[in-house]
């Protein structure tokens, strides 16, 4: 049975996906430290933010288009899937990443946010019209 999860339960599942996320962004950047002989990015190259923006937005998008799980979630039970449980689409995944972007940047208030809505859905669930949805034990 599908239910809104809480914000500790979704915020234990960001931590794990976190950490996952930090792994691929390590590769990612190996990957065009040539490019770049081989030395550190500057804080004035910002084409690298921008790349690690994407491939962040990939990693997401991926696994929220393809079953609504990234490891984090499924490792805390949840899925993001339409308000109507349907999968989301690319579009919706961009969505629903930029705004978290937004809603993390605005010292966290629009996961905050979820503690006062009715719906327990944050910024980013209500914009992008999907949710974090949690799929109980039997």
């Amino acid at each position: 049975m599908l239910q809104t999860p809480s914000l500790i339960r979704r915020l234990a599942a960001v931590i794990y996906d976190s950490l996952l996320l930090l792994s691929v962004l390590f590769v990612a950047t190996a990957l065009i430290l040539p490019f770049n002989a081989g030395q550190a990015f500057k804080n004035y190259q910002i084409f690298y933010l921008f790349y690690l923006l994407i491939i962040s937005f990939i990693f997401y998008g991926w696994f929220w288009t393809h079953g609504g799980q990234t490891l984090g979630l499924r490792a805390w039970r949840l899925q993001v899937l339409t308000f109507d449980c349907q999968p989301i689409t690319w579009l919706q995944a961009f969505k629903r990443f930029s705004i978290a972007i937004v809603s993390w940047g605005a010292l966290g208030l629009g996961f905050l946010w979820a503690i006062m809505n009715e719906k327990k859905h944050c910024w980013h669930d209500t914009l992008s019209k999907t949710a974090i949805f949690y799929n109980s034990p039997k």
